[in-house]
């Protein structure tokens, strides 16, 4: 096989030296060039037509965000973001992945040699991933035109304590590389009164609150990031916070958020697999159930937990996925029961949701042998 071609930009020489280093250690990947700042990137990706970029934010002459929108303008290609642990630098990330990068590796603030030596298995993983996908334009959502429901609700309240277990549907969705992209996508095509969405997202605990922010932004519902103990109403989406597992929980009255402070499971925490066997046992075949692209396959055997319980489950497909990595693992175990392009997976999910329970099982039948 090819070696994947890398070119390291970061106005920063110990960056680029340390990263460099990271790279190489790695057989399937070779280092071409580096660059100081995007003017002189722009000359190294004439010269040297690399397969993949590794792009800091902050540098001298251009800043990373007006490089990466030319650049995937006029010569798209894999862009793996390397962005700093803060408020700003999340912000910024997430700004990039709307544009077109792949993913992101954050660097720390202090410390540097030590903690990039410790990633260097990760940013090597991603930079190889990113070397799979083809870049992509940003995709522009048609909001469904669902006309709006009304209840008894409008003219008295319900009393407090009124429901049963397990009665009402709850969406559920797992991912990681692209999610963040592709979260919107199916947030922004939700309506106001949409069932509840509960949602992890693999992403560092300094990142998951500007990402809900941005979430609630861009969606018709209510995006925040969970609170333990915070109850799950229609028209509200819950983003688990990037440093803990998000579980769905019934207290004796309702279902509620719960945040657990375990150890990463498949790697990860918060963990999709946490979620959905919190789901399968809380919520049973009420759960509506995707996942959505990423490496790795974190979510595919608690998302079999689910269609064995019952619940109808969907992955999206290879061709609109970032990676196919987790959506590719459920597939093959067979625990989703329909494989769909990213642009029809709200509208899917908003019917199965608000089928009866019984008839939403019906109509997501098997369709995997």
């Amino acid at each position: 096989m090819e070696k994947v071609r890398v070119l390291v930009v970061d106005d920063s020489a110990l960056v680029r030296k340390l990263l460099s280093t990271m790279l190489v250690c790695d057989p399937a990947i070779e280092v071409v060039g580096t660059a100081p700042d995007p003017l002189i990137a722009r000359e190294k990706i004439k010269q040297l037509n690399p397969d993949v970029l590794t792009l800091d934010v902050e540098m001298p002459r251009m800043d990373g965000l007006t490089f990466l929108e030319n650049l995937m303008r006029l010569r798209p290609m894999p862009v793996v973001m390397v962005s700093s642990l803060t408020e700003q630098g999340a912000e910024v990330t997430l700004r990039a992945l709307e544009l077109g990068a792949v993913d992101f590796f954050t660097k720390p603030s202090s410390d540097l040699a030590s903690s990039f030596a410790a990633g260097a298995e990760e940013i090597c993983a991603k930079v190889k991933a990113a070397a799979r996908t083809r870049p992509r334009q940003r995709t522009v959502v048609r909001r469904l035109e669902v006309a709006p429901r009304l209840s008894a609700d409008a003219v008295l309240p319900l009393s407090q304590g009124a429901g049963t277990r397990g009665g009402s549907p709850i969406i559920a969705i797992g991912a990681s590389t692209g999610g963040t992209e592709a979260i919107r996508v199916v947030l922004e095509s939700m309506p106001p009164d949409a069932p509840p969405i509960v949602i992890t997202q693999h992403i560092p605990a300094a990142f998951s609150g500007p990402f809900a922010k941005r979430m609630d932004a861009c969606s018709a519902m209510r995006v925040c990031e969970a609170r333990d103990g915070q109850p799950i109403q229609p028209g509200h989406a819950y983003i688990a916070p990037g440093s803990q597992h998000l579980l769905v929980m019934w207290d004796g009255a309702r279902h509620v958020c719960r945040l657990h402070d375990g150890p990463p499971v498949n790697r990860h925490k918060p963990s999709v697999d946490v979620l959905f066997r919190s789901m399968a046992a809380s919520v049973g075949k009420a759960t509506v159930a995707a996942l959505l692209t990423g490496m790795g396959d974190d979510g595919a055997r608690g998302l079999l937990e689910l269609s064995q319980a019952g619940a109808p489950t969907l992955v999206q497909d290879e061709d609109s996925s970032v990676v196919w990595g987790m959506p590719g693992a459920a597939w093959k175990l067979g625990a989703a029961r329909e494989m769909l392009p990213l642009d029809q997976i709200a509208a899917r999910l908003l019917k199965l949701a608000r089928l009866p329970i019984d008839s939403a099982q019906r109509a997501a039948a098997p369709v995997n042998g």
